[in-house]
């Protein structure tokens, strides 16, 4: 019969092996998250440098989503009011999320942007945050998510949208692609719940 120390010995480094390979996981998908961003920036599209920077810049301090918050609730009915409001709402929950607990939380560097994105590329400021996640991902699905729970119709091309602004974060080399899918997940929780707490 085992002894005491025995299993409890059999137990740590049970522990260890899987903390082994989990630390082993977290650096590959690092390297794979690193080598996703350098293919995107080192690829020469100045066709798409151009527009993406122009949407990237458009995000900043989620003025597109405002707009189109302020469109909806200028031209709409009653029920676009409420998606917009909750539009805004979402936006607001996710940016405290994102900003007081999990940036402080994960703190990642940003990346050091190719020449040829600071050089060629319009210009996009580098953020003074940390990486980890994209708030524009997360106000953008935060957004998307709310106002197209409650305009079904519009929830495509909100999230198209979104995907677009998540995207040219990475395009335009300011984030890693795991911090805009961070985000995107963050922000679409965060929307989904303040739709389904507005219902009730």
């Amino acid at each position: 019969m085992p002894t005491l120390e025995a299993a409890l010995a059999r137990r740590i480094g049970s522990a260890e092996r899987a903390r082994s390979v989990l630390l082993e996981g977290l650096v590959e998908l690092d390297a794979v998250d690193r080598a996703a961003y350098h293919a995107v920036t080192s690829t020469a599209s100045p066709t798409l440098d151009v527009r993406l920077a122009h949407l990237s810049n458009a995000a900043n301090y989620s003025r597109l989503w405002l707009g189109i918050a302020g469109i909806m609730a200028l031209l709409g009915g009653r029920r676009q009011r409420r998606a917009a409001a909750l539009g805004v709402a979402a936006i607001g929950v996710t940016s405290a999320v994102v900003n007081l607990a999990v940036k402080p939380a994960f703190v990642r560097d940003r990346p050091l942007r190719p020449n040829a994105v600071t050089s060629e590329a319009p210009h996009v400021r580098m953020p003074d945050s940390t990486s980890f996640p994209s708030g524009h991902a997360a106000s953008a699905f935060a957004f998307a998510s709310a106002v197209g729970g409650e305009l079904p119709a519009m929830a495509l091309p909100l999230r198209v949208l979104a995907s677009a602004v998540a995207y040219s974060r990475v395009h335009t080399g300011v984030h890693y692609p795991a911090d805009v899918v961070a985000g995107a997940i963050i922000g679409a929780a965060a929307g989904t719940v303040v739709h389904h707490i507005a219902r009730r």
